[in-house]
């Protein structure tokens, strides 16, 4: 009768896979008798046979009649396991019902069913998969509790207590080994997932924008989050933010945090905004180490001899020298085709071991992720012990670094080290370019990114998915978040999802290098183009009075003002209003009727900064409208054009110029690396964010201008070369009163205070 009993509850337990994948075909039963006359069963005492049969299926239905025979390890990863054991092991005492699954060996990530003798795991699991459909995920979401006024934005993110990160793991579709915990609210998911999902359609993918902003911001983080808010929460779709994790500079400077604001945030803020998993310290501990080889290199070239050098580089060992597989590769380089180290001439010595760097030629440089305004000229090697070897330096953003930029463009840990040794440092006095695999330091490079290539798994308040990866700055970078965040993404969401991601800055730099750099390499189109646009901002380029951080907004930003705006938009852009206390509503009805006039698919006004993901649903019905029409995206320039011409394009289509002006150093590289090859990389402008033109006091739509371009370098393993304009500095300096004023820590609580 039990037997009986347990077959009808399999039976109707099985009749309800048919919403399972159409991959899951391999259906095995492990009895110690058949269990349907339908299904063919092979009998074995064998347990290796036995072993075998069960890795091969995608749904497991185990009732041997032996307790905990079925090890864990035997299960295919990802299979359905329905477990019909009610068996007891001898010697136990109290008696107690054992399954026939051994829970204690290794268990691949997989669904698991238990019989119980009442047969109540039948109706769960039951439930379980009517609720399942077809890429659709089961997932929890965090209700909010509004308040008015709306609290500071670290009091909002405490408020809200998270999901346990691997719970978050599980409601998107992760497997257990494919996440690394970081504690109770991030994680590392594997790079193995793509494999894993390479057959499954992508979603739809999203880029949100903005105008020129003021130097306060107007609100892309904000609107991202409440936008996947609104789409996950509200409207029960599956999305993923993916956005870039946020510089200690601005943090600590003059902007803050960047995970959002309001009831639209990424959470814990605290760990969102301070160091995170350490992905941008292992990028400034690699930066500086090859800034150290580097100098390092001159100098030893410098102070000994061919063969000094040359045994040195390849030391005895155990009585004989032997080539590193990194110095197999230089060797190939030069053309020479040998393996022993003795079998060298004299020539090839010299080859081999000299670089030669010219040091006037080094555009590597040193990173800290600190606003330091006193490290953009410094001069370097001025102790005794450096022989007066020195050389003027200076030193970069870590954010700013290529390794950032390599870090946020790669497909995979072999492209990471392909980008990695193209990295290009200097020129030698020859022409040649220098790179990192040249210094011998790309496969250490490797080891230090090794766990910094791994997206970073967060939420948002209301409970929505999170990739947190790559930080590139797009006034003087990129300015994009990770490819392979997005790509992971877009898998997982499937094709009936969202994943929205973020462009620094404005649409000028952010979105323009998100769609000519990051846009070719990924090989990935975006569906549609989210232009966030505050009517502050609009006043600002109107013709208002200068917004100053720290200071009071004047009275035209509090008071409603009526000015004429003119925006361009593309086919598949909607315009995004996040509205505040002092906007009005004839203010807000007059932009969005313009925005819609100018060409905007939609235009629409937003409160997700005060009420979450309920005051995007608008926003998020516009996005899934806009995402079912065409698009007709194409790149701003080709490749194989001049480099001038390609920065000529960008300057008048983009930023409104008249024309260009290389300056002698821009000229020198334009030559330069035309003649060593790198022609044909995309232009990254390195520009002020708070105008269209390179004068930051510049407003509206500049006009009659020539756009100065004073140097060009080159980030051959990122895959671009980015021009500076004017006089654009890469390290950011502290104003007067820094946001460090305001952060403490307290040390009864431990929690961080003044975060904004």
């Amino acid at each position: 009768m039990m037997k009986s009993r347990i077959n009808e509850n399999v039976w109707e337990l099985l009749g309800e896979f048919s919403n399972l994948p159409p991959e899951a075909k391999s259906l095995s039963f492990c009895s110690a008798s058949p269990v349907g006359s339908n299904v063919s069963l092979t009998e074995t005492c064998q347990t290796f046979v036995l072993s075998c049969q069960v890795g091969k299926a995608d749904i497991l239905v185990v009732g041997i009649g032996k307790a905990e025979m079925v090890k864990g390890d035997w299960i295919k990863k990802g299979a359905v396991v329905i477990d019909c054991g009610i068996n007891h092991i001898p010697g136990y005492s109290p008696v107690i019902v054992h399954m026939d699954l051994h829970y204690q060996t290794k268990l691949h990530s997989c669904i698991f069913f238990c019989m119980s003798k009442r047969y109540k795991s039948t109706i769960f699991a039951k439930r379980f998969l009517q609720t399942h459909q077809p890429g659709k995920w089961s997932i929890s979401y965090t209700k909010l509790n509004l308040q008015m006024p709306v609290p500071s934005d670290i009091v909002i993110s405490r408020s809200c207590v998270p999901k346990p990160i691997d719970r978050m793991a599980r409601e998107v579709g992760l497997l257990s080994d494919e996440v690394e915990l970081y504690g109770k609210t991030k994680a590392k998911v594997q790079l193995s997932i793509i494999k894993r999902l390479k057959s499954q359609p992508d979603g739809k993918y999203v880029v949100v924008t903005g105008i020129t902003p003021t130097p306060l911001g107007e609100g892309k983080s904000t609107t991202t989050i409440g936008l996947v808010q609104a789409l996950g929460a509200h409207m029960k779709l599956n999305v993923f933010a993916c956005v870039r994790q946020p510089s200690q500079g601005p943090t600590f400077g003059i902007k803050g945090g960047a995970a959002g604001g309001g009831y639209s945030q990424v959470i814990p803020m605290e760990e969102f905004n301070l160091h995170l998993t350490g992905d941008i310290h292992a990028i400034t501990a690699a930066n500086n180490l090859v800034a150290a080889a580097i100098d390092a290199r001159m100098f030893h070239e410098a102070t000994q001899s061919d063969k000094a050098l040359y045994n040195r580089l390849v030391p005895l060992s155990a009585g004989q020298r032997k080539f590193s597989p990194i110095q197999i590769n230089r060797l190939k380089k030069l053309g020479i085709d040998k393996t022993d180290p003795s079998a060298l001439t004299e020539d090839e010595i010299t080859r081999f071991a000299r670089l030669d760097i010219d040091p006037s030629s080094v555009t590597w440089q040193r990173v800290l992720d600190t606003n330091d305004r006193f490290l953009r000229r410094i001069t370097i090697g001025q102790a005794p012990t450096e022989k007066g070897y020195t050389r003027e330096a200076q030193f970069d953003i870590t954010v700013a670094s290529e390794i950032m930029a390599v870090l946020a463009l790669t497909s995979s840990l072999e492209d990471m080290r392909e980008r990695l040794a193209k990295m290009v440092v200097a020129t030698s006095r020859g022409g040649q370019p220098i790179t990192t695999e040249d210094l011998g330091v790309s496969g250490a490079l490797t080891v230090l990114m090794r766990d910094a290539i791994k997206p970073n798994l967060m939420q948002t308040l209301e409970g929505t998915p999170v990739f947190v990866h790559a930080g590139p700055f797009a006034n003087i970078a990129h300015g994009n978040s990770s490819i392979l965040a997005d790509k992971i993404a877009l898998k997982l969401v499937g094709p009936e999802g969202f994943v929205v991601t973020e462009a620094g800055f404005g649409a000028d730099i952010g979105m323009e290098k998100f769609f000519n750099i990051k846009c070719r390499y990924s090989g990935l189109r975006p569906h549609v183009v989210v232009l966030v646009a505050t009517v502050r901002a609009l006043k600002m380029h109107g013709g208002g009075p200068t917004v100053t951080a720290g200071m009071p907004l004047p009275k035209e930003y509090v008071e409603e003002v009526i000015v004429s705006v003119a925006i361009l938009f593309s086919k598949l852009c909607i315009s995004s209003f996040p509205s505040c206390r002092a906007d009005t509503e004839a203010e807000l009805d007059l932009v969005c009727r313009m925005a819609k006039a100018a060409g905007a698919f939609d235009a629409v006004r937003c409160s997700h900064w005060a009420e979450g993901g309920a005051g995007a649903v608008n926003l998020g019905l516009a996005v899934q409208r806009a995402c079912e029409a065409p698009s007709d995206f194409q790149f701003l320039y080709d490749l194989d054009i001049p480099i001038a011409d390609k920065i000529r394009i960008i300057a008048q289509k983009i930023y409104g110029a008249d024309d260009i002006e290389l300056l002698p150093e821009a000229k020198h590289k334009v030559e330069l690396y035309t003649k060593q090859g790198f022609g044909h990389l995309p232009i990254c402008m390195a520009k002020t964010h708070l105008s269209l033109s390179h004068e930051a006091d510049k407003k509206g739509v500049p006009s009659g201008f020539v756009l100065p371009i004073r140097d060009i370098r080159a980030s051959v393993g990122a895959g671009f070369l980015f021009p500076l304009v004017g006089t654009m500095p890469t390290i950011p300096g502290l104003p007067t009163r820094p946001c460090f004023y305001d952060i403490d820590l307290d040390p009864e609580t431990e929690q961080v205070n003044g975060l904004f």
